[in-house]
């Protein structure tokens, strides 16, 4: 039985090399060696994302949320999949987090900006 360590690493490696799919599949096993490890749900967070699977990717953003409410990254993607799912003020919210919790992250900072300019474009 492989550690859930190695599942994690073979899953991010995975993730790089742009192989969500084959990456989400080392990172559930990961998940149900070590369910609490908010590192397993934000990378396999980022696998179902990559792979169209925006609402199982959304879970895995919130769950690592409990166990993290200072995680910004999860935050960041929680408010991406939000958006893409049309929970446009619940999105806004997230990514304002994101961006409140890492001012100088320019990542954050400019998917904010985008997003509120394109709220007023859409008024």
């Amino acid at each position: 039985m492989q550690a859930a360590y190695d599942l994690f690493c073979m899953g991010k490696k995975l993730l790089n090399e742009k192989k969500p799919t084959q990456a989400a599949r080392l990172l559930e096993r990961a998940k149900e060696l070590e369910p609490g490890k908010g590192s397993i749900l934000e990378a396999l967070g980022r696998a179902y994302f990559s792979y169209g699977e925006t609402k199982l990717a959304k879970k895995q953003f919130e769950e690592a949320l409990v166990i993290d409410p200072t995680n910004a990254y999860a935050q960041y993607c929680l408010g991406i999949c939000l958006e893409k799912m049309g929970e446009l003020n619940l999105a806004r919210g997230h990514l304002r987090l994101a961006a409140a919790m890492e001012p100088d992250n320019k990542l954050y900072l400019d998917k904010l900006m985008r997003f509120e300019e394109q709220r007023e474009d859409e008024r």
